[in-house]
């Protein structure tokens, strides 16, 4: 595992020095990818099948969802695997991306600590529990880095009518950080936060935090998977990108999505042929 996040973190340090200048061999493709299809270990537990199978490595950049975007538009990925539906599909219909295909899918959770001062613990209406925190002016921790974890955060707040940037550096902290970084600074600072359940599972930090909003519908989290279009940048290697969404909607990469568990539970749920 350390090995693949040492690779990962040279590769994303390749994206800031230049586009482009990551794929120089042939061999392995690049994945612009979110940061909880690897803090939760599971592209650690399936990649290894598909580079079995096909010789092709797997080299992954995670970030947030809004970088990996970027990241992908500016050449520096053959693939690109997120979970912010619409600005995926903005990324195909400008041109920058080949198609789109569900791959799988879990949901957001809203955790927070066990005092819970805004009350809003065993609910499942995430709109009314963003208004009774914000009521409370209770510390709330946001990633603000434009991550697919970020977008859905800001769509609960507006859907709720509340201006969280006015709330910026009151209550409401923006920690510019990943998801794990995120959950430790809430659980330093005693904040709410949201979060994928799939990296809140993962986590190793949770004392005196738990799960306090769950199961509305609104809490969907779907991921996608785009091949990078080759017309915008040539040296994209768009027929080992294709063979591993190929791989990673057919049979044995939907397979491997549903039998990565951990701590016997189930973090990602494929759904590449709904």
């Amino acid at each position: 595992m350390m090995k693949r996040w040492l690779l990962a973190a040279a590769v994303a340090l390749g994206c800031v020095a230049g586009a482009g200048q990551i794929q120089a061999k042939d061999g392995f493709i690049v994945v612009q990818s979110t940061t909880s299809t690897q803090n939760s270990g599971l592209l650690d537990a399936i990649l290894p099948s598909f580079e079995t199978a096909t010789g092709i490595e797997v080299r992954v950049v995670a970030v947030g969802t809004g970088q990996a975007i970027r990241n992908a538009m500016n050449g520096d990925g053959d693939v690109l695997l997120v979970h912010a539906k619409p600005a995926e599909e903005a990324f195909v219909a400008d041109g920058w991306g080949v198609a789109r295909r569900d791959v799988m899918y879990n949901d957001f959770v809203l955790i927070g600590p066990d005092a819970d001062p805004a009350g809003i613990g065993g609910g499942d209406d995430i709109v009314a529990a963003l208004r009774l925190v914000a009521a409370a002016q209770a510390p709330f921790a946001s990633r603000g880095d434009d991550s697919g974890t970020h977008k859905a955060e800001l769509r609960h707040w507006m859907s709720a009518g509340i201006n969280v940037a006015e709330a910026s550096g009151s209550w409401y902290r923006e920690t510019g950080a990943g998801m794990g970084a995120t959950l430790n600074i809430a659980a330093g600072m005693g904040a709410y936060a949201l979060t994928d359940r799939a990296t809140w599972i993962a986590h190793g930090n949770k004392d005196g935090m738990r799960v306090l909003v769950e199961g509305d519908p609104r809490l969907f989290n779907q991921y996608g998977i785009v091949l990078v279009n080759p017309a915008k940048h040539a040296h994209v290697k768009a027929d080992a990108g294709q063979r591993f969404i190929d791989w990673l909607t057919g049979d044995a990469g939907q397979a491997a999505i549903a039998g990565y568990r951990l701590n016997g539970q189930q973090l990602f749920f494929p759904n590449a042929g709904d």
